[in-house]
C-alpha cells in the first residue's frame, strides 16, 4: 500500500490540485493544513522516517495542540507539483508536548520545511479547536484574485466585506452566516499576523488577509475548500456588478434576515442595518 491510499492523504492532494487549477496558488502561493485524527495518525504511521528529524521551535505556543500531527504543504513548494510527488511536497509534522516546537515525520523528502505561514496556521487551529470543541481540523490560505481585489476598493472592516459578500450571492448568508473577518496588511509569515488573524478566527471561519489573499477553515477539507470558492465567487460577481456601471438592485438587508429564517442560521446582527 501506498501513503497516497490512505484517505485523508487522498483527500489532501486533491484538496491542493483542485486550489491549483483555480487558479489561486501561483508559483509557491498559499498553503494547507489538516490536524490529524488519532485514526489517521494510526493509517499514516506505518509510513513515517524510521528517525524524525529534529525539534524546531516555532516563536509561538499553543498547549492545547500539544502531541498533535499535522499534514501540511511545504515551504516554497508548488501547489500544481503536489500530485506528481506529495512525498517532496508535503509532510507530517509532530507537535512536541510543550506544543511550541514540530519535529518531521514523514514527507519533504528533497528537503524543505512546512510552510512558512505555518505559526499562522498553528495558533488558528488552536484557536478553532478550543471555539469548535476540536471539530474544525482544516486550515487553508490561498490567493483568490477577486477577493484580494476587493481589499483595493472596500473599507478594510469585517463589517464591510461581509455585507458585500452576502448581498452578491444568496447562498452567502447560508455558507457563512458569521460573515467574514479583515486583516489588514501585515507581513506575511511572522507571529505579528499569526496573532491577529487567529483572534479573528475566535469568532469567524474566514479571515481576508488584506492584499494578499484569504483564509477559511473548516472541520474537513471538503468544508474549508467550499468556503473558499463561494467566498471568491461572491466576490467575483461583486466586481463584475461593480465594473457595469450602476448598481440598481441588491439583497435588502430584510432579505438577508428572511433568508438566514428559512435555513435556520442566525446572521451576525451587528452587520445588518437597523430594520
Amino acid at each position: 500500500m501506498n501513503i497516497t491510499h490512505v484517505k485523508i492523504m487522498e483527500g489532501f492532494i486533491r484538496a491542493c490540485e483542485d486550489g491549483w487549477l483555480q487558479g489561486w496558488h501561483e508559483r509557491n502561493g498559499g498553503n494547507l493544513t489538516c490536524r490529524l485524527t488519532t485514526e489517521e495518525v494510526e493509517e499514516l504511521r506505518p509510513f513515517f522516517k524510521e528517525q524524525p528529524g529534529e525539534w524546531v521551535h516555532m516563536g509561538v505556543k499553543a498547549e492545547n495542540l500539544a502531541g498533535e500531527y499535522f499534514l501540511s504543504t511545504g515551504s516554497g513548494k508548488y501547489f500544481r507539483n503536489v500530485p506528481l510527488a506529495p512525498q517532496d511536497n508535503l509532510c507530517i509534522l509532530e507537535i512536541n508536548s510543550a506544543g511550541d516546537s514540530w519535529r518531521l515525520v514523514w514527507g519533504l523528502e528533497k528537503g524543505g520545511n512546512p510552510t512558512s505561514e505555518f505559526p499562522s496556521h498553528f495558533l488558528n487551529h488552536s484557536v478553532k479547536k478550543e471555539a469548535t470543541k476540536g471539530e474544525n481540523r482544516v486550515i487553508y490560505h490561498a490567493h483568490p484574485a477577486h477577493i484580494t481585489a476587493m481589499t483595493y476598493i472596500l473599507p478594510l472592516t469585517s463589517r464591510d466585506f461581509s455585507r458585500a459578500l452576502w448581498k452578491s450571492e444568496t447562498e452567502c448568508p447560508v455558507v457563512f452566516p458569521g460573515g467574514v473577518g479583515v486583516v489588514e496588511w501585515m507581513v506575511p509569515g511572522g507571529a505579528q499576523i499569526a496573532l491577529a488573524t487567529s483572534e479573528l478566527m475566535k469568532t469567524f471561519d474566514a479571515a481576508v488577509w488584506a492584499h494578499h489573499g484569504l483564509f477559511a477553515c473548516g472541520p474537513d477539507l471538503d468544508t474549508a475548500f467550499g468556503l473558499m470558492h463561494t467566498i471568491e465567487k461572491a466576490a467575483e460577481i461583486y466586481l463584475l456588478a461593480r465594473s457595469a456601471g450602476q448598481e440598481l438592485q441588491t439583497i435588502p438587508d430584510s432579505g438577508l434576515r428572511a433568508i438566514a429564517e428559512a435555513y435556520g442560521v442566525k446572521l451576525r446582527e451587528e452587520f445588518l442595518d437597523n430594520q
